[in-house]
């Protein structure tokens, strides 16, 4: 589809859309989609005023949402509470009423090609979906990763209610490993994505190519205003495999790193900087690359999707099988990382803030590399502090 056309499309569906629907939350003051705005400022100290979160939290599983999901991924939040979920394998997205766990259809994204960790991988809503309704989605194709966005209409039937794709990205290097493939809009309204360098190391420290990255762009996909280069979508470089990304009450960009065999990390993102892939792993303190706020053993983590609440960043990890938090002071953790649901509900992929001192997260023991149990997967939902 051509982009005037989508163009044309995506204003006669906004119309019937802002008739038909309800309206969300008001949104943040800013730069309206697609115009030049700044790059967040870097990384300060915390108010003096700001409240620190305890040094010890706590975890209660309030109840299982729903159960029955397959190779779960990408979760976003609607205005009206509930949420849709991606199927990494098969592409497609259902609806989850959050207070009676029914799923209904909304339909699959087109060109979905599920190889490895490959698949529909990360979900995100447009800065201004009250009045666009836009559903932005990172996946691979035969070809590459590519992100794209198209209308979710609920107001359609069943199974129909995802409009044709418009492509906003093309040509992100795809494998079999290290997709990267999480999305997020950050308070300044650009959108952001983890990339994974497909396995080919060089990539993380090679500026051109969009592999190893966090990149940052309008929400049309063109190089977002106050990136470090002129022209370039590349936010920060030196990374593996990044698939967490949040914002703390600063604005300051957090993202949670796959480490090769000894150190996964988090890391503080500043614009412009090197996280060290592949020449470092973890702390090294070695001049020229960013050392991580906080580190695991690769076995007790693998960090996938991470979520910041009341001051804290909450982590959900594969591998290691539990929930991290990291509680922050400012620019740094003001305690060690503290473990819950240790074994208890298996690989964790994705983790949101829901407010009110509650988690959604999402299993993913369906993955090819889980041992599913009854009811996998699931969202659940915490108490947390």
């Amino acid at each position: 589809m051509r982009r005037t056309t989508v163009a044309t499309a995506l204003a006669a569906a906004v119309l019937v859309l802002a008739a038909g629907c309800s309206s969300g939350p008001a949104q943040p003051r800013g730069q309206g989609a697609g115009s030049a705005t700044k790059a967040p400022p870097a990384a300060s100290a915390a108010s003096p005023k700001a409240q620190l979160p305890p040094a010890k939290g706590s975890v209660k599983v309030a109840r299982t949402v729903t159960d029955g999901l397959k190779s779960p991924w990408g979760v976003v939040a609607l205005p009206e509470g509930a949420l849709l979920v991606g199927s990494r394998d098969d592409g497609s997205v259902v609806r989850v009423d959050t207070a009676t766990g029914r799923k209904t259809s909304v339909g699959s994204v087109p060109g979905v090609a599920h190889q490895g960790e490959g698949g529909l991988l990360g979900l995100a809503l447009s800065p201004t979906y009250a009045s666009d309704h836009l559903l932005y989605a990172y996946f691979t194709t035969e070809s590459d990763n590519r992100i794209a966005r198209m209308i979710y209409d609920p107001q359609r039937p069943e199974g129909q209610q995802l409009g044709a794709p418009d492509t906003i990205l093309r040509s992100i290097p795809k494998g079999s490993v290290h997709n990267g493939g999480r999305i997020a809009f950050g308070p300044d309204r650009m959108l952001y994505a983890g990339t994974g360098e497909t396995g080919e190391r060089g990539l993380a420290q090679d500026k051109k190519s969009l592999a190893g990255k966090i990149l940052r762009m309008t929400p049309d996909g063109q190089p977002a205003y106050g990136n470090p280069e002129a022209d370039s979508l590349v936010y920060s470089y030196g990374h593996r495999n990044v698939q967490g990304l949040a914002w703390d009450g600063e604005n300051r960009l957090w993202a949670a790193e796959f480490g090769q065999d000894t150190w996964d990390e988090l890391n503080l993102i500043e614009p412009g900087r090197n996280y060290g892939w592949p020449v470092v792993e973890g702390r090294a303190g070695k001049a020229g690359y960013v050392d991580p706020v906080a580190q695991w053993r690769t076995s007790e983590a693998s960090p996938s999707g991470i979520a910041i609440q009341d001051g804290s960043v909450w982590i959900a990890a594969l591998r290691g099988e539990r929930l991290w938090r990291v509680p922050l002071d400012g620019t740094k953790a003001l305690a060690g990382p503290e473990a819950f649901l240790g074994g208890q509900y298996g690989r964790l992929r994705t983790v949101l803030a829901a407010g009110g001192g509650k988690l959604w997260l999402l299993t993913n023991n369906t993955d090819s590399r889980g041992t599913p149990r009854p009811g996998d997967d699931r969202v659940l939902e915490l108490d947390v502090t």
